[in-house]
């Protein structure tokens, strides 16, 4: 069994006294791992860093084996992914959601999503918006997709305001009013485009904590990571001080 594919350094293990296991996320073979011989060298280590951009190739007996893979880099970001809080609780945060997919279980447009991330961690703006997007992207793929396009009580597409805690479908201004306490605010910019604020930012990484916490976390006995904390505190103090306006 052998394949080779473009992938992204998520997490290294070590594995005896010279070794590694590496995880990866590929584009068209999903999150895979694989022994990484000598991963532990002086060569080896710049390269197996998270947010790295390599070629694999992965070689087993049965296709049901670890394998190992043989690692060229190709993008090495992980230094300067190192300079900035949100860029180092976001490697790691992305990392446990890619977790929670099936391993070998391909998923191409997170791939991109995750290249182009890590690409933006710098900016918490960007950061913030791709990052919440990501999340919704991991939801719909476990099959937990929120509905954000129309309202589910009138069809409306315009004056989006809420989002329904029970169907995950997006809600009226008008339709909601009178059960507005009970519900989900949904941010501008997730239906309109635009720039996201300290408010709608806040507004959206409380909302997809909401949905993973219920249909994924909770069913399976975990908390929502760490790194996802670190994350969202690093990038709503930086927006903040970006803008000078923005309140909690």
């Amino acid at each position: 069994m052998q394949w080779s594919d473009q992938a992204i350094i998520i997490g290294v293990k070590r594995h005896g006294e010279a070794s590694v296991i590496a995880e990866v996320m590929t584009r068209a073979h999903g999150r895979h791992l694989g022994l990484v011989r000598g991963g532990r060298s002086r060569a080896m280590q710049p390269v197996l860093q998270p947010g790295n951009e390599v070629e694999v190739t992965w070689r087993a007996r049965l296709d049901e084996h670890l394998g190992e893979f043989r690692i060229e880099p190709v993008h090495l970001r992980a230094a300067r992914l190192m300079e900035a809080a949100t860029s180092v609780y976001g490697v790691q945060a992305m990392g446990a959601l890619l977790r929670l997919l099936p391993e070998r279980d391909p998923h191409p447009h997170l791939y991109e999503a995750l290249d182009v991330i890590l690409e933006n961690l710098h900016d918490p703006r960007d950061a913030g918006e791709l990052f919440v997007r990501f999340e919704i992207a991991v939801l719909n793929d476990l099959g937990f997709g929120l509905d954000l396009a129309e309202c589910v009580a009138t069809g409306a597409r315009a004056d989006l305001a809420y989002v329904s805690p029970k169907s995950g479908r997006a809600v009226s201004r008008a339709a909601g009013a009178p059960y507005a306490d009970k519900m989900l605010a949904l941010p501008a910019f997730l239906v309109e485009g635009g720039a996201a604020d300290y408010d709608s930012l806040l507004a959206a990484f409380r909302m997809t904590a909401f949905f993973l916490h219920r249909h994924v976390y909770e069913p399976r006995g975990i908390v929502l990571s760490a790194a996802r904390d670190g994350f969202v505190q690093a990038a709503l103090k930086a927006l903040m001080k970006q803008d000078p306006v923005a309140h909690t």
